[in-house]
C-alpha cells in the first residue's frame, strides 16, 4: 500500500548492534507496505519508533534516554527492540513516557499497532517470557518448533520479511541466523532471543542479491554466533557453503563474518575466510579472555595456549588478515595473575582492534551470583589498565601496515572548499570493519574525485593510531559497476 499525504507517518530511530539495524529495516519494509510514510525523527513524525538496545546496563541507559528524548518530540512514542522484549511490563511501568511497549512478537502487526496508539486506544505491554525453553534446536526438531515459536525478526520461516533501506551506505548488514544457543555465564541474549536458528542459505542469498542491486558492495554477515550456522539445519559446514555463495554475487565485492565463537573456528572455515576470493581475510574472534580458569568460570572454551595456535593457523594461510575481538575483565573472582595473563595473551595476538569492556552484572545470567564479585573501582582500575595497552598494541599493529598494499572501499568524500586542496576521501581496508576497527584516509595530495563506493587499491604510507593514510594508485572497481 503506497504512502498517501493523508498516510500516517512513522520515524524509526536504531540502537545498539548491527542485528538491530537489519531489524529496522525489516521493520520500515512492513511499515511502508502497511501504507506507513517515514521520515527522519525531526521531521514531523507521528510516532517515532526506538529499537532498543538491553545487552548492558550502558546500552540500557542510552535507550532509556533515548525514549524520553523521543517524548519531548510531541510525537507518541513506541519502545521494541531487545529492551523492550527483555523487560515489557518493567519497562512500561518505569516509563510512562512510552507510549507502548511491544515485544518481537507485535512486529508482523506493527503497522496495526501504531495505528492503535495514534488512536489512543491502550495496546497490551509486551509480557516478557525466557525465550531459553526453545533451546537447543536440532535438525530433527526444527521443524516443529518454527512451525510453534514466536516470528522473531530474520529466523526465516513464513514468506520473507521485507526490507527497506534506511541509508545509501555502500555497506549493509545481512543476517544469516538470530538467537544464540551457548550459556555464556555472563550473556542474557538467549534469554530474550530466544534458541539459534539459521536462515536457509537461498533465502540469505537472495537478499544478498537485492542488496547488491541497491548500490551494497560490502555485505556485513551477523548473527549471535556465526560460527554456529546450519547446526540446525543439520549441515555443518553451511557457513562455507554460504560464503562460496555470496561470493558470486553480481556486485557484492567484500564479505565479511563477524562474531565467530574461538572455539567452533574450525579449519575448514579459517580456508573460507582466508582462501575464498571475495571474502573479507577478517576474523572476529570473541576471546573475552585468555586466562584458562576465567574462561572456565564464564563457560567458555580456550586458553592463551589455544587462541595463539588458531591466530598462528589463519595466519599461516593470510599473513595479512584482520583480527579484532573483544574482552571482558573484572569478571567474578579474576585475579592479577589472570589479569597478567590476558595482558601476555594480547601483546602476542598481534590483534588489529580490541574492545575492552568492564564487567557488570546482567539480570538472570549464572554470573550474577558467582562468589568473588569485584567492586566499581577494582573493575575500573582492570579496565583502564588493559585499554591503554590495547590502544598501543593496536596502534603498533597499524605501524606494521604501513607500506602494504590495501584496497579501500570508499564510504564518505567531503569536496574541496576554500581551506583544502583536495577532497578528503575515507574509507575501509579489508582488515578494517564499519565503525570499529578503525579506517583509512586518503592523503591530501590525491585530487582525484573518487565516489562513494568506489574500490581504491592504495598503499598504506603512514598510521594514525588504529587508522592508516593511504596514496591511491588505481581504481580498481567503480561505484556501480558489476566486477
Amino acid at each position: 500500500m503506497p504512502a498517501t499525504p493523508q498516510s500516517p507517518r512513522a520515524a524509526l530511530v536504531t540502537l545498539g548492534c548491527a542485528r538491530n539495524e537489519v531489524d529496522s529495516e525489516e521493520l520500515a519494509g512492513r511499515l511502508t507496505e502497511d501504507g506507513w510514510e517515514l521520515v527522519d525523527p525531526d521531521g514531523g513524525a507521528d510516532v517515532v519508533v526506538v529499537n532498543t538496545c538491553g545487552f548492558v546496563a550502558a546500552a540500557k541507559k542510552d535507550s532509556i534516554d533515548t525514549l524520553l528524548a523521543a517524548a519531548d518530540t510531541g510525537a507518541k512514542v513506541v519502545a521494541v527492540g531487545c529492551l523492550a522484549e527483555r523487560y515489557g511490563t518493567e519497562l512500561a511501568r518505569s516509563l510512562p513516557e512510552a507510549d507502548a511497549v511491544l515485544g518481537f512478537d507485535a512486529y508482523p502487526e506493527l503497522g496495526g499497532r501504531l495505528r492503535e496508539v495514534l488512536a489512543g486506544r491502550a495496546v497490551p505491554t509486551h509480557q516478557p517470557v525466557d525465550r531459553r525453553t526453545l533451546l537447543p534446536i536440532t535438525p530433527a526438531s526444527r521443524p516443529a518448533a518454527l512451525a510453534a515459536g514466536p516470528a522473531l525478526p530474520g529466523h526465516g520461516w513464513g514468506p520473507r520479511v521485507p526490507r527497506r533501506r534506511l541509508d545509501d551506505s555502500p555497506v549493509a548488514p545481512l543476517k544469516i541466523a538470530s538467537g544464540c544457543d551457548r550459556r555464556c555465564a555472563f550473556c542474557a541474549i538467549p534469554t530474550f532471543r530466544g534458541a539459534f536458528v539459521s536462515r536457509p542459505v537461498d533465502e540469505v542469498v537472495a537478499e544478498a542479491a537485492w542488496l547488491a542491486g541497491s548500490g551494497v558492495r560490502e555485505l556485513v554477515l551477523v548473527s549471535e554466533n556465526s560460527t554456529s550456522y546450519g547446526k540446525d539445519l543439520g549441515r555443518p559446514g553451511a557457513l562455507e557453503e554460504l560464503l562460496r555463495r555470496l561470493s558470486v554475487v553480481a556486485g557484492i565485492l567484500r564479505i565479511r563474518v563477524s562474531y565467530l565463537q574461538p572455539a567452533e573456528t574450525r579449519p575448514a572455515l579459517v580456508t573460507a575466510i582466508a582462501g575464498t576470493v571475495g571474502v573479507a581475510s577478517y576474523f572476529d574472534l570473541s576471546f573475552q579472555h585468555a586466562s584458562e580458569p576465567v574462561l572456565r568460570r564464564m563457560r567458555r572454551f580456550g586458553s592463551r595456549e589455544s587462541f595463539l595456535a588458531l591466530l598462528d593457523q589463519i595466519r599461516q594461510q593470510s599473513p595479512a588478515a584482520g583480527v579484532r575481538s573483544n574482552v571482558i575483565v573484572g569478571f567474578p573472582g579474576e585475579t592479577d595473575a589472570d589479569v597478567a595473563e590476558l595482558e601476555r595473551f594480547l601483546t602476542e595476538a598481534r590483534l588489529d582492534a580490541i574492545g575492552v569492556f568492564g564487567y557488570s552484572d546482567e539480570d538472570g545470567t549464572e554470573a550474577a551470583g558467582l562468589p568473588g564479585q569485584h567492586d566499581e573501582d577494582t573493575i575500573a582500575e582492570h579496565v583502564t589498565r588493559i585499554s591503554l595497552l590495547a590502544e598501543q598494541l593496536t596502534a603498533q599493529r597499524a605501524e606494521e601496515r604501513v607500506g602494504e598494499t590495501v584496497d579501500v572501499l570508499v564510504e564518505s568524500v567531503a569536496m574541496p572548499d576554500a581551506d583544502t586542496a583536495g577532497a578528503e576521501t575515507i574509507g575501509r581496508a579489508e582488515h578494517q570493519a564499519p565503525e570499529v576497527d578503525g579506517e583509512c584516509r586518503f592523503t591530501g595530495s590525491a585530487t582525484q574525485p573518487f565516489a562513494i563506493g568506489d574500490v581504491v587499491r592504495c598503499r598504506a604510507i603512514a598510521a594514525q593510531g588504529v587508522d592508516l593514510v593511504v596514496e591511491p594508485m588505481e581504481l580498481i572497481a567503480p561505484a556501480g559497476g558489476v566486477p
